[in-house]
């Protein structure tokens, strides 16, 4: 179970073994490489001892530390973890509502013989678990536990709605018997079974500040933010998009590092070959991203940001062993294809170079940025916005390939319908908030506790496949909290997606980046990607498909008949690359489906 965590942890590893809990640990070093290793052990006194293994950055260790030193600890070492397995030493269970950062962690706490398993309060570290009928097996990724024989990989109908909806339900882990810690969340497993508690959940506040004290209040938790996220003892850099949201971490951060003289910021950028020559907007993008990066970079000017653009081509997106690779990382398959490929080479050229990356991600679950958040049809369609008709997007089309009499019995539409309503029974309202105020409400408590988590879950996976560390700004949760509460009006109080953000960083940003509309993750419009990706469907069908039970072959060769336009889209590749990630996933996975 261990040595399947090897990517995210390359550096190290450890295992302590006991009667009744075994725990083991595969260590990414960032902080204190020497002192931090894993599984950290506290005995005090000589007594039972306490196991901690943990993945992420706590943030406001340093102030923790302090305060923990203050009330009698010791610490030997400069890490985060050890203030992590002391701050629960002295305040129990309640230790993580403490916490600032991104973690997945377990505790095995001797003493009382129970295992905490405790996940931070937006989800950016995963952590799953599968009770068994004397205890529990937990991992941060499910190929961890599927590689103990007491786990059988397989998923029922639920599995298969959960993966065809898009809609990511809190808790739900796909495979049977499998579930995902939910965000800011603890799960302990003890003698009497398993215990769920929430330590934090989006709450509904009065927001009292007018626009001027919101931005600077929003610019004052950056900057706070941007500038505890750059602590890291290994080479840092930014991802950069030329987007309003990655651009304003790549400023903020070269600005720190400027300002307390550590040195120049290295970005890096994904990009295609021929990708901004040859551009054809579609419902989504405007214009390709390049132009709006090399702005930036030539704005920051004297601080002196050291960018690259990886450029990928075709051949590169279609290869075998890369496609194969974003498979085993996110253990289920997906549909999107080239944005993962792409995503997780991005990642492996950074890896060459970088540790610790930080990224623009979730700014517009936060902020309001998506295109649907305006677009009124999407707002009150009834369902996901983000899989509202006329939302612009398309997801995975796999269902659209699916056997008919599996289509009707699944009834996916159904499931997400349920989905929906169980979403909006959790949404935290405020009284007296009527109207428009009222259901953007529920559309940013929809985006911030289940759109986020599939972004979120796709850049750990690719990122992690490579031992990188992707920290995420725009999470941290004291800044979700303050914007969640500020009015839809003042959300909007320019007329625009993400006014505050927008007007909170217009002093660091060039006037190109401030005016872009929002643009999503690019996709490759190369035909010869649609020609690669047709020939190897064909191929696929011509021998045993895997996954016949379940798939309309018929509808696939049907999709291979149809003429291939000059510019290749996304959206129309969707069912083929669903077919082809679903086929190989339960191939290669001997994933038992039970109907």
């Amino acid at each position: 179970m261990t040595e399947q965590m090897a990517c995210r942890g390359p550096d190290d590893e450890g295992m302590w073994l006991s009667p009744h809990g075994a725990v083991g640990h595969r260590r990414l070093a960032i902080i204190d490489i020497e002192g931090g290793r894993q599984p950290m052990i506290a005995d005090e006194d000589g007594g039972e001892p306490v196991v901690l293994t943990y993945s992420g950055e706590v943030y406001n260790f340093t102030e923790l530390r302090e305060e923990l030193e203050e009330l009698g600890h010791r610490f030997r070492t400069r890490s985060d973890t050890e203030v992590v397995i002391r701050a629960y030493l002295e305040w129990g269970p309640g230790f993580a509502a403490r916490l600032n950062g991104m973690y997945a962690m377990g505790i095995w706490d001797t003493r009382t013989e129970q295992m905490l398993l405790v996940r931070d309060r937006m989800g950016i570290k995963p952590l799953y678990y599968y009770p068994t009928p004397d205890g529990v097996l937990f991992g941060s990724e499910p190929k961890a536990i599927l590689a103990n024989p007491l786990c059988r990989p397989a998923v029922d109908a639920d599995g298969l709605r959960e993966l065809l909806s898009f809609v990511k339900t809190p808790e739900h882990g796909i495979y049977q018997g499998m579930y995902e810690v939910r965000p800011g969340s603890v799960v302990t497993v003890g003698r009497h079974g398993v215990a769920k508690e929430r330590y934090w959940r989006l709450e509904s506040r009065e927001h009292t500040d007018d626009v001027e004290a919101t931005v600077a209040t929003v610019r004052g938790l950056l900057d706070d933010i941007v500038e505890r996220q750059l602590i890291s003892d290994v080479p840092l850099c930014t991802l950069l998009s030329g987007g309003l949201d990655s651009s304003a971490v790549t400023a903020l951060a070269a600005n720190a590092l400027h300002r307390y003289d550590e040195g120049k910021l290295r970005s890096f950028a994904v990009d295609f070959v021929g990708y901004a020559e040859n551009f054809s907007p579609d419902a989504m993008r405007d214009a390709p991203d390049t132009p709006f990066v090399h702005d930036l970079v030539r704005h920051l000017g004297e601080l002196g940001v050291e960018h690259a653009d990886i450029i990928l081509d075709s051949g590169d997106l279609m290869d075998r062993e890369v496609r194969s690779a974003v498979l085993r990382a996110r253990d289920m398959p997906t549909g999107i294809g080239d944005m993962d490929s792409s995503l997780y080479l991005l990642f492996k050229a950074i890896r060459g170079h970088s540790t610790v990356a930080l990224s623009g991600e979730s700014a517009d679950e936060v902020f309001g940025g998506y295109r649907w958040f305006h677009d009124p049809q999407a707002v009150h369609s009834g369902t996901f916005p983000w899989l509202a008709e006329g939302s612009g997007h398309r997801f995975s089309a796999l269902e659209d390939v699916l056997r008919p009499e599996l289509a009707r019995e699944l009834d996916v539409p159904g499931y997400r319908a349920a989905r929906y309503r169980q979403a909006l029974d959790e949404v935290p309202r405020l009284p007296g908030e009527t109207g428009l105020e009222a259901r953007m409400r529920e559309i940013s408590y929809l985006h911030l506790t289940r759109f986020v988590q599939i972004l979120l879950d796709r850049k750990d996976r690719m990122s992690m496949a490579v031992g990188l560390e992707v920290r995420v700004p725009f999470c941290d949760h004291r800044l979700v909290e303050y914007v969640f509460n500020a009015p839809w009006a003042m959300k909007t109080f320019d007329g625009r997606e993400k006014s505050l953000l927008r007007a909170a960083v217009r002093d660091v940003l060039p006037a190109s980046v401030l005016e872009r509309r929002k643009s999503p993750y690019p996709s490759t419009q190369d035909p010869a990607y649609e020609k690669a990706l047709r020939d190897r469907t064909a191929r696929v069908l011509s021998g045993h498909v895997a996954a016949e039970r379940l798939v309309d072959v018929g509808k696939v060769r049907a999709m291979l008949e149809a003429p291939q336009d000059e510019v290749s889209r996304h959206d129309v590749r969707g069912a083929l690359e669903g077919f082809l990630q679903f086929n190989a996933w339960l191939a290669r996975y001997g994933v038992r489906v039970d109907l």
